[in-house]
């Protein structure tokens, strides 16, 4: 049973976030949305922030002071691919950083619509080479994000795959954006019981995104070819618009034999892992993230 703070939750989103229409505001006031939104998201204490940057891309480090894992997580923020942040998701990945004893490098990717397609994905590909040459062991590597950063994070395996790179240890993923046309039938009759994401914004962002390349297998992972990927955790709600991605995406994937493994918790909100400590179920579920985080990066 969902807890009171979720149906507080729920019902605050439907009337802040969903009622705005998003799909008619500008991509700054988006921006600037999500930045309020996610002041609501704690930083868990104990957690050390260190801001870089390699080839012009921002990169921050968050170093638990539980630190045991010798491994990395490349976390990749979400946000439509227009928005979001390192800044955004500190809250998010401190508390993931905890959890797994392990240190979390947090990528600002280049975003659209000044940036389409593929520009952000070449920042983390980039980025995942600077780590293999400075030194730690692919198979010590997680890449990690939620919603189009969760995207974005099988996007860059499947394209480490492609390209025959070494590859990372494991792929993690919360409410993954797979498809960017949302068509689906089932996925659109969520959208009425999403109290958070309208799929009429989600059209809009995914062609700001990927102009005209809506089905490109780097773009939409529902058209990709999942074969050789290395291990795979997802979590996603049952009540939210991406669940069917997700459904879609884990069929594709143990047909094609990757080892996936997903978790479906009955009427959260998108992303509601980034809602601890308001939310129970948020340090729940950040509770069985870090912990398979943990196996692949010891």
């Amino acid at each position: 049973m969902a807890s009171i703070q979720n149906i507080g939750v729920r019902l605050f989103l439907r009337v802040v976030v969903k009622k705005k229409k998003l799909h008619l505001v500008s991509v700054r006031a988006v921006r600037h949305s999500l930045e309020m939104l996610t002041k609501y998201s704690k930083i868990p204490r104990a957690v050390k922030f260190e801001k870089t940057e390699y080839e012009g891309i921002p990169i921050e480090w968050t170093i638990p002071d539980n630190l045991v894992n010798p491994g990395v997580v490349i976390y990749l923020h979400g946000g439509g691919y227009i928005s979001g942040s390192i800044k955004t998701h500190r809250g998010l990945v401190g508390g993931l950083a905890k959890r797994s004893k392990t240190k979390f490098l947090s990528v600002e990717y280049r975003l659209a619509p000044e940036n389409p397609f593929p520009a952000g994905l070449d920042d983390v590909i980039k980025i995942y080479h600077w780590l293999l040459q400075q030194g730690y062991d692919h198979n010590k590597i997680v890449i990690a994000g939620d919603s189009a950063g969760g995207g974005l994070a099988i996007a860059t395996l499947t394209r480490l795959k492609d390209e025959k790179a070494p590859m990372p240890a494991a792929g993690v993923c919360m409410s993954p954006w797979l498809d960017l046309e949302c068509t689906d039938d089932l996925q659109i009759a969520l959208d009425k019981k999403d109290p958070m994401v309208p799929i009429a914004a989600l059209r809009a962002y995914g062609k700001h995104y990927a102009k005209d390349n809506l089905r490109h297998p780097y773009a939409s992972l529902l058209y990709s070819d999942p074969t050789g990927l290395p291990p795979l955790f997802i979590q996603v709600s049952d009540s939210e618009v991406l669940y069917r991605d997700t459904v879609r995406y884990e069929k594709m994937a143990k047909a094609a034999g990757v080892q996936v493994e997903v978790e479906v918790w009955k009427n959260m909100v998108h992303v509601w892992q980034a809602y601890g400590p308001i939310l129970p179920e948020a340090m729940q579920a950040i509770k069985k993230l870090g912990e398979y985080i943990e196996t692949k990066t010891k």
